[in-house]
């Protein structure tokens, strides 16, 4: 059974008013427990709106969301635990720390499922180890830490409620590419050793290559390609139509193939680049 699933999901901005837009249109989709996906799309092709269904964030304008087989909405007033098992990380999330302390605002979320205080603190003490944030900084105010350790701090939280779905809304934007590649390191290390689902919604082809197995293209409001990365990233003529372009090491390898060389094009990061390129230069003695 998926964990999650759409049926002709829709939902429009500002219904019935001038200013009325469509965000997402006739999304059906199904994610299966323990995916990696990748949800791609240009500025306002309904990434975010879509997410943000997905822990009841936003109420469908039209369509069916179901979460374990559960329309999420058939029970408005249980929607709270609906967030303890879609746990969302916004863009920025730093801005959602508010408390004294970074271990309260991490403890904030399992204090609020009514746990028993030594689970909420080993769960606090957990979450700061999966994320890389030494204990010794628990103490600290969170707006002392650094950008990189606010964002750390922020998706510990999150982390801490041990969500079934973990939704996480350009997690490293605006970090630098030591902090981009730490979040993601963590949170790919995070998921193989859970086998929790994880869906990243991210700008970089970059990104989403070298860490997920399926993406998800928006385009438009509408799903425009959902299959694994290899499938996607190789329908680079579309995905260029629609203003998105392949990784440029993809690209890279697709003209050497074009050209000749004994080289596969499916190729979508720097690791897979060295594993074929190393042997051709051994092979040639160099």
């Amino acid at each position: 059974m998926s964990v999650i699933k759409t049926e002709n999901l829709c939902y429009t901005y500002s219904e019935n008013t001038p200013f009325e837009k469509g965000a997402i249109k006739d999304i059906n989709i199904e994610i299966q427990q323990g995916d990696f996906i990748g949800i791609i799309g240009h500025t306002g092709s309904g990434k975010s709106t879509l997410v943000q269904h997905f822990n009841g964030l936003l109420k469908p304008t039209a369509g069916k969301i179901y979460v374990d087989g559960e329309d999420v909405w058939e029970k408005p007033k249980e929607i709270m635990k609906l967030r303890f098992k879609v746990g969302l990380v916004f863009q920025y999330p730093e801005y959602q720390l508010f408390d004294e302390t970074v271990e309260s605002d991490i403890a904030f979320g399992p204090k609020n499922m009514g746990l028993p205080e030594d689970e909420i603190q080993q769960r606090v003490i957990d979450a700061a180890k999966i994320v890389g944030l030494p204990e010794k900084l628990l103490k600290k105010s969170p707006f002392d830490l650094s950008g990189g350790e606010k964002r750390r701090a922020a998706l510990a939280g999150i982390l801490a409620m041990r969500p079934e779905v973990l939704v996480l809304d350009e997690p490293t934007a605006g970090l630098d590419p030591i902090g981009r590649d730490t979040i993601l390191d963590r949170i790919s290390e995070y998921r193989a050793q859970s086998g929790t689902t994880v869906l990243l919604v991210s700008h970089s082809m970059e990104d989403v290559a070298k860490v997920t197995e399926k993406v998800l293209v928006m385009n438009n409001s509408r799903v425009a390609m959902y299959d694994t990365v290899e499938n996607v990233y190789s329908r680079a003529e579309e995905l260029a139509k629609i203003g998105l372009n392949v990784p440029h090491v993809t690209r890279i390898f697709m003209a050497l193939k074009q050209k000749g060389f004994p080289v596969n094009d499916k190729v979508f990061t720097v690791d897979q680049a060295a594993q074929q390129l190393l042997p051709l230069l051994k092979k040639e003695g160099k």
